[in-house]
């Protein structure tokens, strides 16, 4: 488990853990991401806010989605249609798509 730095930051980690219903482990994890005891206590859901996760299901998912090692779904990743053209050039983005004319006046 990561210690805190300051010497103040034991109890505000302690209040946080109280607060917000969180296991030893998710407070390890949440110290492991940077996150701080204030910012877990701010995105305590209120009851209007159903959408919210709770902390400790939100802090699990984020640790999991930076020490994963597959892509996440909707995540970009490279298609072999995103390889340079057989010209070296980089493809239009209307690729397909005929080119409007113009008569060449300006």
């Amino acid at each position: 488990m990561v210690k805190p730095k300051k010497p103040g930051q034991e109890q505000l980690w302690a209040e946080a853990q109280r607060r917000c219903r969180l296991s030893d482990e998710a407070v390890g994890m949440a110290m492991e991401l940077g996150l701080n005891p204030r910012s877990l206590i701010k995105n305590i859901p209120s009851p209007k806010q159903q959408w919210k996760a709770p902390v400790e299901e939100w802090v699990r998912d984020i640790y999991q989605r930076r020490h994963s090692t597959k892509p996440r779904a909707g995540q970009a990743t490279r298609s072999p249609d995103d390889e340079p053209s057989t010209s070296g050039q980089p493809r239009a983005s209307g690729a397909g798509r005929p080119m409007p004319q113009t008569d060449g006046e300006g």
